[in-house]
């Protein structure tokens, strides 16, 4: 293919042909949306480092709910501050724990939109780390595994579509799975951030959702971000131990692992668009340096190009709305 004979131009002369030829489409249809829920009343707190993110309380759900269905978005996924936390994170899996509740509160409003749970630890703990620490300030691993697979039962309880598990604990879905099948909801899916990096974009969410380290920091258990080949064992994992959908976080620094996920796997792959990458272009489009609605729109289109079947985007109702507008 040589120019003359060869012109690319000619299939980018309209709009209609540039449709046509469009290799990946990015619809609402494939956006979750992140909620973040906390006790009280009448609460709608913008987390000051995510403009247009909130903090709401179990009263405001049912109008988040159907803004979301409104703009086509499918599902969210579910984030709880507690009013209480202690060593073992016990606001996790109590029954009348928040992100139990807000599931309630969805399911009474709404029983057909799709809610997905995330289900980890740091939320809850007085330290701030994903399970039971030993003497040392480390993470037991296999007895986090209970508190896990409590957790996701009691959100599947509780009224939840799917669970997500982030703690990236060794055996953690196989665990959940297990939990799951032996009180007869095996049709429950799991999503596993499967390749979930120690990375540096996680900032803002860890101001949303209250879930900093008190000490040390999340490497012993998240991946290097150095590392590519043990993303792959991971996925590998997870799909013996029964994920149904593999997820890699953060997206915009891992493309590459996102493309071969899904070349190596061929398995619903979800990207999560974090919360340090919403913040930088939320930053930058205040200051006039770009095109909001261009760059996040490009974005997203990038995760899926690369393979993203979902993206988790802090983004999705803007993106919806722009997507509505053509």
């Amino acid at each position: 293919m040589q120019f003359p004979n060869y012109r690319p131009r000619r299939l980018r002369r309209t709009e209609t042909l540039r449709a046509m030829v469009r290799e990946t489409s990015l619809d609402a249809s494939d956006l979750i949306y992140p909620l973040f829920v906390e006790f009280g009343v009448g609460v709608r707190r913008e987390v000051p480092s995510m403009p247009g993110v909130f903090n709401i309380s179990l009263d405001q759900l049912p109008a988040e709910i159907d803004e979301l269905k409104e703009l086509g978005i499918p599902a969210v996924i579910l984030f709880g501050l507690p009013d209480v936390k202690d060593e073992v994170g016990s606001g996790a899996f109590a029954e009348d724990g928040i992100v139990q509740e807000a599931v309630r509160a969805i399911k009474a409003h709404d029983p057909e939109f799709y809610v997905i749970t995330d289900v980890c630890m740091c939320e809850y703990t007085s330290h701030g780390h994903c399970g039971a620490l030993d003497e040392h300030g480390c993470v037991i691993n296999d007895v986090t595994l209970e508190m896990l697979a409590s957790t996701a039962l009691s959100h599947v309880e509780a009224g939840a579509d799917m669970v997500a598990p982030s703690d990236m604990m060794d055996g953690r879905v196989a665990a959940i799975r297990a939990a799951l099948d032996a009180e007869n909801f095996s049709d429950v899916p799991i999503m596993a951030y499967s390749a979930k990096y120690a990375s540096a974009y996680y900032g803002p969410f860890r101001d949303a959702a209250d879930s900093a380290p008190t000490s040390g920091d999340r490497r012993g258990y998240q991946m290097d971000p150095a590392n590519s080949e043990e993303a792959l064992r991971e996925v590998a994992l997870d799909i013996e131990e029964g994920a149904d959908i593999v997820m890699v976080k953060p997206a915009l620094a891992y493309m590459d692992i996102i493309r071969r996920v899904k070349e190596d796997f061929g398995y619903p792959t979800a990207a999560y668009n974090v919360s340090g990458e919403y913040a930088m272009v939320k930053a930058a489009a205040a200051n006039g340096w770009i095109d909001e609605k261009r760059v996040v729109l490009e974005t997203l289109l990038g995760f899926k190009r690369a393979g993203a079947d979902l993206v988790i985007t802090y983004h999705a109702k803007d993106a919806a709305r722009w997507l509505k507008e053509g």
